[in-house]
Order: C-alpha cells, then sequence, then structure tokens
C-alpha cells in the first residue's frame, strides 16, 4: 500500500478526533492486519472508489464510541443508541471525507461511499485480495483503529 494512502487518514483521524473530543490522541504502530475478523465490538466502513479504490474501516469498543458520541454531543449518552450509531458514522464519514481531500491533493481522486456500521465482535469483514493496513490511535475516550485496505488503480487512459 501506498505511503500517499495512509498520511491523509492518519492526519485526518488526529485533527477530527482532537476538535470533536477535545482529546490528545496517540499514533500507535501500523502493523499488517492477516484476519478477516473484526477485534471491535463497533466498526464504520466506508468504500473508495476512484484513483484509490477499496475500504477504509473504523474500529472501537462500544464503550470508546459511547464516550466519543458523549463529547460530540457534550451531552451524555449512555448506550449505542440510534443517535450514538449516527454519531459514530457520521465521525467515520467526516474523517474518510477530509482524507479523500488529502488523497487528491496527492494526485488521486476519489469518491467516498455512505459509511456502514457494523455492530458485532467477530463480524467477519473480507477485504478480498487487498492488503489491510492496521492503525491504532489512542484517546482519553478510548482506542480507535483504522484499517486501511487500498490499492490505486491504474489508469486506462493512454
Amino acid at each position: 500500500m501506498k505511503v500517499e494512502f495512509i498520511n491523509p487518514f492518519v492526519k485526518a483521524a488526529i485533527d477530527v478526533l482532537r476538535s470533536e473530543i477535545k482529546s490528545d490522541v496517540e499514533r500507535g504502530k501500523l502493523r499488517l492486519e492477516t484476519s478477516s475478523a473484526a477485534s471491535h465490538d463497533v466498526s464504520v466502513m466506508i468504500g473508495l472508489t476512484g484513483d484509490a479504490q477499496g475500504v477504509v474501516l473504523y474500529g472501537m469498543q462500544v464503550e470508546t464510541a459511547v464516550q466519543i458520541v458523549s463529547r460530540m454531543l457534550d451531552q451524555e449518552c449512555d448506550e449505542l443508541d440510534a443517535m450514538a450509531q449516527s454519531g459514530i458514522a457520521e465521525m467515520g464519514n467526516v474523517i474518510t471525507g477530509l482524507a479523500s481531500r488529502g488523497l487528491s491533493e496527492a494526485g488521486f481522486q476519489c469518491n467516498i461511499t455512505p459509511p456502514t456500521l457494523i455492530v458485532g465482535k467477530n463480524t467477519q469483514i473480507g477485504t478480498l485480495d487487498i492488503p489491510r493496513i492496521a492503525l491504532p490511535l489512542k484517546t482519553e475516550c478510548g482506542e480507535i483503529e483504522i484499517n486501511l485496505a487500498l490499492r490505486e488503480l491504474k489508469s486506462q487512459a493512454a
């Protein structure tokens, strides 16, 4: 996977999290993820099409999602109800939208799909033949893991 694909997501995620939850964000180590089983309770999945294609996943535990939404809304949220689910999905949407702008600035035009929220531990999320890079981000609300499974679509233009 191109480093040009990773950096826009890291920057966008850190910027959005710092702004929305008013927390420092500590970047963990990149690793290659080989399992198709999601180890998180909650995953936001967003597809990318265009010069960069594939999927991005934002995974976290329920407690982390609830705390993030509480901070985003500036009101206590006790469970992962419809409002909390919408808030977490929108957070993933905003991060991916900003990252796609960064990809565009790097010369990779792409579009994003609407977010899909997946709730349940050990859910199988296959990226088929696209390798997946995982990057944990630690916040005061808990850990959020970005999983990128992206590849460059070779231009057909001559």
